[in-house]
C-alpha cells in the first residue's frame, strides 16, 4: 500500500481552532480536517506545514508543539498524519482549496464530520484545551 507523510496545522486564535472542510468531489470530499498537506522529499514536517498553509490559506503560521502523530489506512493509501499547534502570524486565512472553514472552541470540534485520520487529534485537542472540570 502507498504510504503518504502528511502534516496538519491546529491553528489557534482566541481560544478557538481553525477547522477546514475538504473540497467536495475529491478524496474525503466534504469532510473536515486540519489544514496542511504532504511532506515533500527532503523537507522537514515543520517546513512542509508552513509551505502548505501558505498554499492553502495564503497566510503564515508559527509551528509549535506536537499534538499527535497517527497512522490511518484509507482505501487509497496509508496516511501518517502529524499535527502541530500553530499560531497565526499576520493576515487572516483565505480559503484557496477548501470548501468552508469554521473557528470552533475545542469542546465543539466533535460536532463536525472529521476525516478519520484527524479524529485522534480532535480528541487530543479536546482533552488538552477543552473546558476544565
Amino acid at each position: 500500500m502507498k504510504r503518504i507523510d502528511v502534516v496538519g496545522a491546529v491553528i489557534l486564535r482566541d481560544g478557538r481552532v481553525l477547522c477546514a472542510q475538504r473540497a467536495h468531489g475529491g478524496a474525503l470530499g466534504g469532510m473536515w480536517e486540519f489544514p496542511g498537506g504532504k511532506v515533500d522529499a527532503g523537507e522537514t514536517r515543520e517546513a512542509a506545514l508552513v509551505r502548505e498553509i501558505v498554499e492553502e490559506l495564503a497566510c503564515d503560521v508559527k509551528v509549535g508543539e506536537l499534538v499527535v502523530t497517527t497512522v490511518h489506512a484509507y482505501d487509497f493509501a496509508e496516511i501518517t498524519l502529524t499535527t502541530y499547534y500553530c499560531d497565526l502570524l499576520g493576515s487572516e486565512p483565505r480559503l484557496l482549496e477548501h470548501a468552508d472553514s469554521k473557528w470552533l472552541f475545542p469542546e465543539e470540534l466533535q460536532e463536525l464530520d472529521w476525516a478519520p485520520a484527524d479524529i485522534p487529534a480532535v480528541e487530543k485537542i479536546a482533552e488538552q484545551l477543552g473546558p476544565r472540570g
